[in-house]
């Protein structure tokens, strides 16, 4: 099997079988999706989910965000993941959105990842959401569904993973496809314990491939 045939046949399956894949961060706006997504980091979407809605209530708008400070901010976020850096960052993120980008949220990568807390992955996760552009966000998810499918190889770091992906999968597909890998491996393609028996992608995956061959031997 020839890596664009296997490629074809997950994304036929995902158009098929998945028709309908979005983030599972709860937002309203452009503005809330970027402070759940720098809050991701790390973190849950379940655990951000759970604390969004308070954080979202107190400070509705960038210009409340930019109004407050880094202590006030981390009472709402304690619970996430490195509290004290992302408080500092969304506050820093909301200034530099008011004062270099009028209180937008820009749409370009190279923008984007000027905004404290805001790196390629989450830059590239604005992007795809927002805008529908073709861009991959590579979490730890993708990284592991990519490499275990045999969808990239050798791909040592989240870039190398990007640029691969990014040269087999059809632009318009992009941003359902960096869904699609995400939700296999958070709920069938799990790090510890994937769960090979209920995946449909096995006729096509290169980790089931290996897991046969050693049973046959």
């Amino acid at each position: 099997m020839t890596k664009q045939e296997r490629y074809t046949h997950i994304l036929n399956y995902f158009k098929t079988h998945v028709p309908v894949a979005e983030t599972e961060l709860q937002y309203s706006d452009p503005y809330e999706l970027l402070v759940a997504v720098i809050l991701s980091a790390q973190c849950t979407d379940k655990r951000v989910n759970l604390t969004t809605p308070a954080l979202f209530k107190s400070f509705p708008t960038v210009e409340a965000l930019a109004a407050s400070n880094s202590d006030t901010i981390f009472t709402y976020i304690r619970s996430i993941s490195y509290p004290n850096n992302k408080a500092k960052h969304l506050v820093g993120m909301a200034k530099m959105l008011l004062n270099d980008f009028s209180g937008v949220v820009p749409s370009e990568i190279d923008e984007l990842v000027k905004l404290p807390g805001v790196g390629r992955k989450t830059a590239n996760v604005i992007a795809s959401v927002v805008y529908n552009k073709a861009a991959m966000a590579v979490d730890t998810h993708v990284f592991r569904v990519s490499a275990r499918l045999g969808l990239t190889t050798n791909a040592k770091t989240p870039l190398q993973t990007e640029m691969q992906l990014m040269k087999y999968i059809p632009e318009e597909l992009v941003p359902r496809a960096h869904h699609w890998l995400i939700l296999h491996g958070r709920y069938t393609c799990l790090a510890r314990s994937p769960k090979c028996d209920e995946c449909k992608l096995t006729e096509w995956c290169k980790y089931y491939s290996g897991i046969k061959k050693k049973i046959i031997k």
